[in-house]
C-alpha cells in the first residue's frame, strides 16, 4: 500500500486536531463558599435541598456557568444575577443527571422589560422573558427586575426565568407546543394533551386558580404550569393532584415531598 505524502498529512492533522480541540470540554469552576451562601439565602429551592443533593446542584450550576454565556446589556452584572439565572436552568433539569442545553449558547440580562425589538427603554415594554427563534435561535433574553422578583417571597406562583428555560426544553424536541417528547414517553402524549385541554377550558370559565396567561397555547400552559410546579408544589398537588402527578413524570421530580 502507498503511503500518503507528508505534504497531504499536514491538512489532515490540522482538521483532526480542530475536531480534537473543538470537542474538548469547556473548564468547570466549582463554586465558592459565597456563592453557595448566596444560593442557601435566595433560592429556596437550594435551601430545602438535603446535603448530598445541594452538591449535585452545585456542580449542575457551574457546568451551566462552563458551557453558556451570561452577558449584561445595560447594567452592572452581579453574582447574585448569574446565580439566579443558572438556577433558573438547574430547576427544570434536576432530575435528569446528563442534561445540557445545547439549544442555548448565551443569555443575556436587561435591567427591565423590554419590546419586540429588544429595547428596553422607552415604547411599550411588557416582555420580561424571552426564548430567541430566527437570528436569535440559541439565545434568551431576561429582564434583571423579573428575575429576582422570582425568586422573591412576593413571587407566588411565578417565576419568569424557570418558565423560559421550560420553553427550552419543551422547544428541545424541535417543536414549541407544549409537549416535550423528549422528556415525556409516548404513551403519556396524549392523556397530557387532553389534560392541558381540559384545565385551559377551566381557566377560560374561572374555575382555575392558574395563571390565564397559560391559554395563550400548549406551550405557554405547560411553562406556566412549570412556574406553579416549582414555586408552590405542595399547593399544585393540593389543588391540581393529577396535574401535579403528570409534571412530576415529565421532570423526574417530587418537589412537594
Amino acid at each position: 500500500m502507498n503511503s500518503l505524502p507528508f505534504g497531504y498529512l499536514i491538512p489532515i492533522f490540522l482538521i483532526v486536531l480542530y475536531f480534537i480541540l473543538r470537542k474538548k470540554k469547556s473548564h468547570v469552576e466549582p463554586l465558592t463558599e459565597t456563592d453557595k451562601q448566596i444560593l442557601n439565602d435566595y433560592v429556596s429551592y437550594y435551601h430545602h435541598l438535603d446535603s448530598t443533593d445541594k452538591i449535585r446542584f452545585e456542580q449542575k450550576v457551574a457546568g451551566f456557568f462552563a458551557t453558556v454565556k451570561i452577558e449584561a446589556v445595560g447594567l452592572e452584572m452581579t453574582t447574585l444575577d448569574e446565580l439566579l439565572i443558572a438556577s433558573s436552568a438547574v430547576i427544570p433539569i434536576f432530575g435528569f443527571p446528563d442534561w445540557q442545553y445545547k439549544n442555548l449558547s448565551s443569555v443575556l440580562l436587561y435591567p427591565d422589560t423590554f419590546d419586540k425589538d429588544f429595547q428596553f427603554e422607552g415604547g411599550e415594554r411588557n416582555i420580561m422573558g424571552m426564548v430567541g427563534s430566527g437570528y436569535m435561535n440559541g439565545q434568551m433574553i431576561l429582564s434583571r427586575s423579573a428575575l429576582r422578583h422570582g425568586f422573591s417571597k412576593s413571587a407566588g406562583k411565578e417565576n419568569t426565568a424557570i418558565h423560559e428555560f421550560v420553553h427550552l426544553l419543551d422547544k428541545s424536541d424541535g417543536a414549541t407546543d407544549g409537549v416535550p417528547e423528549n422528556l415525556i414517553s409516548h404513551e403519556y402524549t396524549l392523556p397530557w394533551i387532553k389534560m392541558m385541554h381540559e384545565e385551559m377550558e377551566k381557566i377560560e370559565e374561572n374555575k382555575s386558580d392558574i395563571n390565564p396567561y397559560a391559554i395563550t397555547n400548549q406551550a405557554e400552559f405547560f411553562a406556566v404550569v412549570s412556574e406553579y410546579f416549582f414555586e408552590k408544589p405542595e399547593l399544585l398537588k393540593d389543588k391540581h393532584p393529577d396535574l401535579y402527578h403528570h409534571l412530576s413524570r415529565i421532570f423526574a421530580q417530587q418537589p412537594a415531598g
